[in-house]
């Protein structure tokens, strides 16, 4: 299923959200250290991890109910599977350990913007966190804001975009680069995508499947353009990818988790064809595919970093 957008602010509310960031990796002292160091941020931001975490089914539901009686009814309850909590009253993030742990680091992060953003605290005491307040089809303002916090902290501002314009242009530069941040697959991919200077689209899909009648397919789950790929072809939609689809030749089946540059064509906004490769890379959990004009690989971009600490 395709997801919505999960991460847009306004400008103006997004650089109130990468300047609390900027200030926590300051204090924390962590511009320069990779992966990133999740204690001293939290440290620096005064929370704490419950060292027994509430997510045993049955602990969860008790501690939920006991803190709703607490907080005056000041609750952002969840509505799916929780993967993470903060309770502001005691500074303390509980997070689900059975993820991954890069998708634990992210989460901290999310959980310490609830904590970090002033209006945050003033307006919930108590904040749940779930699979679908993490994703955009529920996702409001103050969920928006807490992605911004953990992709702006996690990534460095644009020190992800700006390691990865010093690699090889394809897929395996994110793929390279999440173990260097401490991203997960998913998160990095996205990024390189969404901060590249080249034109260029990640279709982050689900795994692939077999339909009877059908054949195989694999459903969309999230599709992140680079700036540039917006201006020049606008944004993709499409639900699915199929052996019928333009990119359905570079789906990875079987043991195969990575297929080769494949030429295919795309039209731009005004109808012209353009020669395109896509490459796909696929893990336990989604398939990815890089699509990006042939041109790209002739071009170069001289990229100067900001100075967060001026």
């Amino acid at each position: 299923m395709l997801k919505p957008d999960d991460s847009s602010l306004a400008a103006v509310d997004l650089k109130i959200i990468e300047d609390r960031a900027s200030h926590l990796l300051d204090r924390a002292d962590a511009w320069e250290v990779f992966p990133i160091p999740i204690d001293e941020l939290l440290d620096a931001a005064n929370v704490k991890v419950a060292p027994h975490s509430a997510f045993d089914p049955i602990e969860i539901m008790a501690y939920l109910r006991g803190k709703a009686a607490k907080v005056d009814g000041l609750v952002k309850t969840a509505v799916s599977k929780v993967f993470g909590i903060y309770d502001s009253t005691e500074t303390l993030i509980h997070i689900d350990e059975t993820v991954t742990e890069s998708k634990q680091t992210f989460l901290k992060l999310h959980e310490t913007g609830h904590h970090d953003i002033p209006a945050h605290r003033k307006m919930f005491r108590f904040f749940q966190d779930c699979a679908k307040s993490l994703s955009p089809d529920v996702a409001d303002q103050f969920e928006r804001e807490a992605n911004n916090f953990a992709r702006f902290a996690l990534f460095k501002g644009d020190n992800f975009s700006l390691q990865a314009a010093d690699h090889e242009f394809g897929i395996k530069t994110p793929i390279k680069l999440a173990k260097t941040f401490g991203a997960s697959l998913y998160a990095s991919i996205r990024e390189y995508a969404r901060t590249n200077e080249k034109a260029c689209v990640i279709y982050a899909l689900e795994p692939v499947e077999y339909v009877p009648e059908v054949g195989a397919k694999a459903d969309v789950r999230r599709i992140e353009s680079s700036p540039s790929f917006k201006i020049q072809f606008g944004h993709p939609e499409c639900t699915e990818v199929g052996l019928g689809h333009k990119l359905g030749a570079v789906l990875p089946f079987g043991k195969q988790r990575m297929t080769k540059p494949t030429l295919v064509q795309i039209k731009d906004k005004n109808g012209v064809l353009h020669d395109c490769l896509a490459e796909a890379f696929k893990t336990k959990f989604n398939v990815f595919i890089l699509l990006y004009p042939v041109k790209e690989l002739a071009s170069t971009q001289v990229q100067v970093p900001k100075f967060y600490n001026s």
